[in-house]
């Protein structure tokens, strides 16, 4: 699990690791604006969630790291989570601390591009980490990756079974 020290949309500090600990954690770096996979994993982490038992929702974290700080305000970030699920956990930061967590577990991520036109671009790996409750990487999802083999794998995650 990288060691990632950000702020939350509450604009507290927030250091992953413990509060990481002991619970399943999914990691997903991303923003926003994006027209694409960010809404379509979220949405699909939501759904999987509403599918297991409530004792594996209750020890499941879903934490959302932007890579688009400059615009995802921590007002942005809840806001925009709260559509999917208001559990989720929105982080901020400066780019360098965001990308340097990023790349850790492999995650590539650009710094945002505005384009000539005014909009932006903001190229950024689209997995998503599965951490188990001692902190080990298990499994990395893939955009696209089906809500039913999410719901199908959180329990055994958490039990150390995947």
């Amino acid at each position: 699990m990288p060691d990632l020290r950000l702020t939350d949309t509450a604009g507290r500090p927030y250091d992953l690791r413990p509060h990481a600990a002991g619970r399943l954690t999914l990691l997903f770096f991303g923003y926003t604006h994006c027209p694409d996979i960010c809404p379509t994993t979220m949405a699909d982490l939501a759904a999987a969630l509403t599918q297991v038992s409530p004792a594996v929702r209750r020890q499941t974290s879903v934490v959302f790291v932007t890579s688009d700080p400059a615009r995802d305000t921590p007002p942005v970030i809840r806001h925009w989570l709260d559509m999917f699920d208001h559990t989720f956990v929105g982080l901020t930061g400066d780019v360098k601390t965001i990308d340097t967590a990023a790349r850790s577990v492999g995650v590539p991520l650009e710094p945002p591009r505005r384009q000539a036109d005014g909009s932006y671009t903001v190229d950024h790996g689209a997995q998503v980490l599965a951490f188990t409750p001692k902190g080990q990487a298990r499994v990395v999802y893939l955009a696209g990756t089906p809500v039913a083999d999410y719901a199908h794998d959180l329990p055994l995650l958490l039990r150390g079974d995947a």
